[in-house]
């Protein structure tokens, strides 16, 4: 049995209270962790702890190629443990071991693209009225609190870690209480580069306990979190005490529009990994396939005849395509989507059921599932499933594709497949969402920003979007000509 604590200015610790949290595989539905399970007396204490470091300026102040060194040796150490790390990921969260793989070495890249970045020219000088020399400097935020979910443990993490250190700033970061594993093995990594104590500090705990008090503590000037939208709603008015900046990536419900003229089987290939890579449970899946009228029966049937197709099982079978969901809690929820689907009248053509045969009874394992002929009223369509679900839609026209793709409250992501360049663009440029994709899907990069529009979110994580939003912008007037202003009467 693996034993999970909490790492507090530079110290492995249990709770203060002795409790443990059960943590499990979701594909043998075994124990596999206890986990410390924190408090809001721990969450001060990092907090203060993060304050107090912060303060020092044994971090904040160092220049910033003296942090790109510490970055550097991070994302060295990251793929130095990537088999383990993918196999920590694959146990715990239970996704396939080549997206695990993949998320790690995406994590080690993470690092090394904020390691170079912190590094480059970043202030700005105004040529302003003499006598003043006007100029722009970016400063660290101080304390951030980041908080993330458990679809992408590792990855998720390390895109609110690297460019907050990388700023300059301290953190206090809480990791899902579902998926501690990959977590805990990257803040050994910390300890092992020699991080300064202080710097990085992990809080387990439930949202409405440790989450809460990261968001509403004003000692904390930054809360970054990924997750569902209506806990983002809540940290929004916990924050609000002390104004901290924000940055939010919520949920999803994103479309991905199918012309007559796209590539047919490239259309139907992107569509089954928009939805069933991560079995589903990706903040910017293809949830919604909205496919041109004359050739929607046509990809109804070839799309199910593929998703019948896809090997589901534990993610350490080198040959499994899609992995159980993460819990037993979350399977029962999207099991009660499709059901309330059925209710609603749309058409189930594929799936539907929990999957028990072949020795998968102990895991959570859903079948990939597909309702067509579906209405924008229905709730499966207007809400975020979070599962191996999808919806197809009917369209006439390119007019008739954009306002079914931003008929809902949400606005992360969405893809446009046709082989007419100009209509692709014209289309995805109407598309309300923060990431868009042509001929493509799911693909993400360190250079790139990445967050939603609607309620999908606020903020930008990744590229320089993301530093910006760990990073404060301070104007300093310089006067060249010290003398009175002679603005009063002597």
């Amino acid at each position: 049995m693996i034993d999970l604590k909490m790492y507090i200015n530079g110290e492995w610790r249990d709770s203060s209270n002795k409790e443990k949290r059960e943590v499990m595989n979701p594909a043998t539905g075994e124990v596999i962790a206890e986990a410390a399970e924190g408090t809001v007396e721990e969450a001060k204490e990092a907090i203060q702890v993060a304050k107090e470091t912060f303060e020092s300026g044994i971090w904040s102040d160092l220049a910033p190629v003296e942090r790109a060194s510490y970055l550097f040796k991070i994302a060295d150490k990251i793929d130095e443990y990537a088999s383990e790390l993918a196999s920590l990921e694959t146990m715990n969260n239970g996704k396939p071991l080549r997206e695990a793989s993949f998320d790690v070495a995406d994590a080690a890249a993470c690092f090394r693209y904020y390691a170079g970045l912190i590094t480059k020219p970043d202030g700005v000088t105004y040529s302003v009225a003499d006598p003043v020399q006007a100029l722009v400097v970016r400063e660290p935020v101080g304390v951030c609190g980041l908080i993330v979910p458990w679809n992408y443990p590792l990855l998720m993490s390390v895109w609110k870690i690297a460019p907050a250190l990388a700023a300059g700033n301290t953190v206090v970061y809480k990791p899902s209480e579902v998926t501690p594993l990959t977590p805990v093995k990257l803040f050994e990594i910390f300890e092992e580069v020699g991080l300064p104590k202080g710097v990085a500090n992990m809080v387990f705990g439930s949202g409405v306990t440790v989450g809460n008090e990261i968001a509403e503590n004003h000692d904390v000037n930054l809360i970054s979190f990924t997750g569902g939208t209506k806990t983002g709603r809540h940290i929004m008015k916990a924050a609000t005490g002390n104004i901290k900046k924000m940055s939010l990536e919520l949920g999803g419900k994103s479309p991905n529009i199918i012309f007559a003229d796209a590539d047919f089987e490239t259309a139907v290939d992107y569509a089954l990994f928009g939805i069933y890579a991560g079995s589903g449970q990706v903040c910017a899946a293809g949830s919604r396939i909205l496919v041109e009228e004359s050739i929607y029966d046509k990809f109804v049937d070839r799309f199910v005849e593929r998703a019948k197709q896809i090997n589901v099982g534990p993610g350490n079978d080198p040959d499994t395509e899609m992995g159980p969901l993460v819990s037993k809690e979350h399977m029962e929820r999207v099991l009660e989507y499709i059901e309330i689907g059925k209710q609603e009248g749309a058409r189930l053509v594929c799936g539907g059921n929990r999957m028990i045969d072949n020795d998968l009874e102990n895991g959570y394992f859903i079948e990939p599932t597909v309702f067509a002929d579906v209405n924008p009223s229905m709730r499966i369509v207007q809400e975020e499933i979070f599962g191996p679900v999808v919806v197809i839609e009917k369209f006439k026209d390119e007019h008739d594709a954009i306002s079914l793709a931003n008929s809902t409250a949400y606005g992360l992501a969405g893809a446009v497949f046709s082989n007419d360049g100009a209509k692709a663009l014209r289309v995805t440029k109407k598309i309300r969402a923060g990431i868009t994709w042509i001929n493509t899907y799911h693909n993400t990069y360190n250079e790139a920003p990445w967050g939603g529009y609607k309620q999908s979110g606020v903020g930008r994580a990744l590229g320089t979007y993301g530093l910006d939003t760990y990073q404060e912008i301070k104007q300093i007037n310089i006067n060249l000509q010290v003398e009175p202003i002679g603005w009063f009467s002597k």
